[in-house]
């Protein structure tokens, strides 16, 4: 006697989802953005006590290079997402070249917009809004950098016929990563070109 496909389908073990890459990964993702959150905390500390001068040093930036920047990471984000779509699927992975060009665009973009604040004659020493806007915007920045070297090596991955399950863990770690990057910034980029 013959199963019904319907009878195969409901024997068949269910499908099991798990969390995308290492386990120490997500500690350390967890615990950098828990870094981040005091971060955050600091610069809405900073605009409560000086609202004029938060105010006044914002307009110093240049909200339009921070924008561009938002949207070279939320695409190469939508682009991390399809491509690792496709290597689970074990399809080439065309987007992810995309995805790192966008990377390294923001981080062009940002040293342009670095180069203009010192130019206008900002620094970190000419006042608090200054100091946070290096140093955190600055560690944004290596965070990046780190990112762009998880894209390369996705893109590595994506030229492979087949991935293993421990070059799938690889990659979907390396993707995770990414989007944490792109995460900050959804916070950073409001916190100091936006709130009012």
């Amino acid at each position: 006697m013959t199963a019904t496909a319907a009878e195969t389908e409901h024997s068949a073990p269910p499908h099991h989802r798990h969390i995308p890459g290492e386990p120490g990964l997500w500690i350390f993702l967890l615990g950098d953005m828990i870094m981040f959150s005091v971060f955050f905390g600091f610069i809405a500390v900073l605009h409560g006590r000086h609202p004029r001068m938060f105010r006044a040093s914002q307009q110093a930036l240049h909200p339009d290079l921070g924008l561009l920047n938002t949207l070279l990471l939320l695409t190469a984000s939508a682009l991390v997402a399809r491509g690792l779509r496709q290597l689970r699927s074990g399809r080439p992975a065309r987007t992810l070249p995309w995805a790192l060009l966008c990377a390294l665009g923001f981080a062009a973009v940002k040293g342009c917009e670095y180069a203009l604040v010192i130019r206008d004659g900002h620094t970190p020493s000419s006042n608090d809004f200054f100091m946070y806007y290096f140093v955190f915007t600055g560690i944004h920045l290596a965070h990046l950098t780190i990112g762009i070297g998880a894209l390369a090596v996705l893109v590595v991955l994506s030229r492979r016929q087949a991935l293993s399950p421990g070059h799938l863990l690889v990659a979907e770690g390396a993707a995770a990563y990414w989007h944490m990057v792109d995460l900050l910034w959804l916070v950073l980029f409001p916190l100091f070109y936006l709130v009012a």
